[in-house]
């Protein structure tokens, strides 16, 4: 599976062979989903919170006797049936979302993914790049070469963490920078673009052929 590598003024300066191992396997779209559903809710953090009669202030004594006053008996003001009262079944902060997937099938999620990217011609290999200064203009001259400035438009993934590259990066909106350490499924289906750095590729084969 060879494929061309650019600079960073895009041109063609070389090839490299990719391993089948993480660039050449079969599309499983029930996998991937069944991964992104799992990594969606274990990201998924439990606002909503409703008090029950436990929680809710006041109603310490019985607002009157049991017997004798015509009224319905009552042992608090703040029982479900009150204005003020506590809520039933309502949704509390001690929900678990969490589920769990095996690490064998996250790694073919993502060697799936970016097979599929690869095989519609959504991977680029780049060699390196060099700026003078951490400045998001400079790093969008560069980029807009490869992607285009539609929002969301490629993924930038580096061997290991460059502050510089990073801050350049971060307030552009057709592209984001991650690094192979850092990579999910999630950001992979966000973009429609992947650049590698040619250097990535090594680590990438290592953390995901099975």
């Amino acid at each position: 599976m060879t494929v061309k590598v650019y600079n960073q003024q895009s041109e063609v300066i070389g090839e490299i062979d990719l391993p089948k191992e993480v660039f050449g396997v079969k599309w499983n779209p029930i996998l991937v989903h069944q991964v992104l559903v799992v990594q969606e809710a274990n990201r998924r953090k439990v606002i909503a919170h409703a008090k029950d009669r436990g929680e809710v202030r006041g109603g310490g004594r019985k607002p009157w006797r049991q017997k004798g006053t015509g009224r319905a008996r009552h042992g608090s003001i703040r029982s479900p049936l009150w204005k003020g009262g506590g809520v039933t079944f309502g949704p509390t902060k001690e929900r678990v979302f969490e589920k769990k997937i095996n690490k064998k099938m996250k790694k073919i999620a993502v060697a799936s993914v970016l097979s599929r990217k690869l095989e519609d011609q959504e991977i680029k290999i780049i060699d390196a790049i060099k700026i003078s200064e951490p400045k998001t203009k400079i790093m969008a001259k560069i980029l807009e070469k490869f992607f285009t400035k539609k929002r969301n438009s490629g993924l930038v993934i580096l061997p290991e963490v460059h502050n510089d590259l990073i801050r350049a990066t971060r307030n552009l909106s057709f592209a984001q920078i991650t690094t192979v350490n850092n990579l999910n499924l999630q950001e992979l289906l966000k973009y429609k673009n992947i650049l590698f750095f040619k250097k990535a590729i090594p680590l990438i084969e290592a953390l995901y052929k099975n």
